[in-house]
């Protein structure tokens, strides 16, 4: 059995992924299934459409959310996934980027399971993951997917302790809440992290309903831990570095987001020198304008929140970098909110996630557009 799928891999690969691209949809596949698409692969913005929602909950309105339960999972969504990021380095300065995510599909609505009758095979999730280490000092990217069934027990999630795994990547409370371990394994990284919480959880949205299009339940429950102090280790083709430094998780359920005149997003993660964050995503039309549910959340050292709407940000793309299929990704952007001029820098340009669904994803430095200081650190996302 296939249990591990690595990126630029056979046309086995390909197979599976026909497969699993069939499953996630609910099509129906025959053994066209199994031949090589000629098609382009999907996008994650055909992921996350609205076609498919009768018979799912969906976000409508404000949860009320209660913690540490809700780092666990939640029944009766479509989606579901648990999103890390994080700029590490060891005692010397050498640096690190890392990205890990765990994603949950369901099938079939909970209503349609017929998975009660004994069959340990039977599943009603399908589970994939994606991680990746940029080693910003040599500018290299290395990235790892992987794909599998919920049962039996290949994958899952628990909230008594916490616990999401998909085989042996998982991330864990060693308690009631955090501390938490992330172990990851892949072919040329592995990454063995303890994260610590030092805020609570930022609520993103409307006090966590993130409305992504104006059809109501076109929208996630959305929220965010900003600053996790992070220690461990970063393995990196036969060597082991002790690192420290920090991540961000991103949790977020829903059964539909976007609308079809939506074509992709841009979303800034940033962790400044100050002790304050900001989260900012900036969706596309299907022009590539910046669409008006746009949204973002500034929080300040004690924890206070400000959100933020598309006529309180300013962004604009300085400098571009092309990935070999013609994609264009914007690698420095200037942005301008409340009193602050900054130019977001990726690390390094080539730090594509080449894999099922294509999307940039790395690290990034904040540099103060006037002083030229570096001020922070973060993560961006780009999907086209």
């Amino acid at each position: 059995m296939i249990t591990y799928i690595l990126l630029n891999s056979s046309h086995l690969w390909r197979n599976i992924l026909g497969l699993f691209l069939c499953a996630i949809t609910l099509c129906a596949c025959d053994n066209t299934g199994l031949q090589e698409s000629q098609n382009p692969r999907p996008s994650p913005a055909d992921y996350l459409g609205s076609e498919i929602v009768d018979g799912y909950l969906r976000a409508v309105e404000p949860p009320n959310f209660s913690f540490p339960e809700d780092h666990g999972p939640h029944p009766g969504y479509r989606n579901e996934w648990w999103y890390l990021t994080g700029n590490l380095e060891t005692e010397t300065g050498r640096r690190f980027g890392y990205q890990v995510t765990f994603f949950k599909n369901a099938l079939r609505p909970e209503s349609d399971n017929d998975c009660s009758g004994g069959n340990a095979w039977c599943t009603n999730h399908l589970w994939m993951g994606h991680a990746a280490v940029s080693d910003i000092d040599s500018a290299t990217h290395y990235a790892a997917e992987i794909f599998t069934r919920q049962e039996p027990d290949l994958a899952g999630a628990v909230t008594t302790p916490f616990r999401v795994w998909i085989q042996d990547w998982q991330m864990f409370a060693l308690g009631n809440e955090f501390p938490w371990e992330l172990e990851v394994f892949a072919d040329d990284f592995a990454l063995t992290l303890q994260l610590s919480a030092f805020k609570q959880p930022v609520l993103q949205g409307d006090r966590g309903l993130s409305q992504k299009s104006p059809e109501p339940g076109n929208a996630s429950y959305y929220y965010s831990m900003t600053r996790l102090p992070t220690q461990g280790q970063v393995h990196l083709q036969g060597e082991s570095y002790d690192v420290a430094g920090q991540s961000w998780l991103d949790r977020e359920w829903s059964t539909s987001a976007l609308a079809s005149d939506q074509s992709g997003w841009d979303w800034f993660s940033l962790q400044l020198t100050d002790g304050t964050e900001l989260m900012y995503y900036q969706l596309r039309d299907g022009l590539g304008s910046t669409h008006s549910n746009s949204s973002g959340n500034f929080t300040s050292l004690m924890g206070l929140q400000v959100i933020i709407s598309p006529e309180d940000i300013q962004l604009e793309e300085q400098v571009h970098w092309l990935a070999s299929d013609g994609t264009s990704y914007t690698t420095q952007w200037r942005m301008e909110y409340a009193d602050n001029d900054w130019i977001i820098q990726a690390a390094f340009d080539d730090q594509l996630m080449d894999v099922t669904f294509q999307y940039w994803e790395g690290a990034v430095d904040i540099i103060d557009g006037v002083s030229g200081e570096k001020i922070g650190q973060g993560y961006l996302e780009m999907v086209r």
